[in-house]
């Protein structure tokens, strides 16, 4: 017989909030996952550029031949900022911003929430 109780599994975690199938973990705190609401927020922005390579490669293929400005037309997305989830229940109130860098971290955050909040409808 092992001296501590086997532990539920995590199901998810988003940023420093865990679940299980029946309870929510964080740091103020565990509560049942069963009736907890859950908010999204993205405070991200994405922006479209050129990237400073293809700004090098034009200037320096400009003075060989006039097709170096072509470089020019590469684009490329930056993503800055962070989402913000926060949890409410029985017992519990944590929120938490967590940084995002690229436009399919805050597509996988938003599909953790969904997850979440499928487990606080089924527990």
């Amino acid at each position: 017989m092992h001296p501590y109780p086997a532990q539920p599994p995590i199901l998810v975690a988003i940023g420093d909030i865990a679940c299980t199938q029946h309870e929510v973990i964080t740091p103020s705190g565990r509560a049942p996952i069963a009736g907890t609401t859950w908010s999204f927020t993205d405070l991200s922005r994405t922006t479209r550029g050129i990237p400073a390579w293809a700004i090098v490669c034009a200037i320096i293929f400009a003075f060989f031949c006039l097709l170096g400005l072509l470089f020019l037309l590469a684009k490329e997305e930056r993503t800055e900022g962070w989402v913000q989830v926060a949890v409410h229940g029985s017992g519990i109130a944590h929120q938490t911003q967590i940084p995002v860098h690229s436009a399919f971290a805050v597509v996988d955050f938003g599909n953790r929430v969904n997850y979440a909040r499928n487990l606080a409808h089924q527990g």
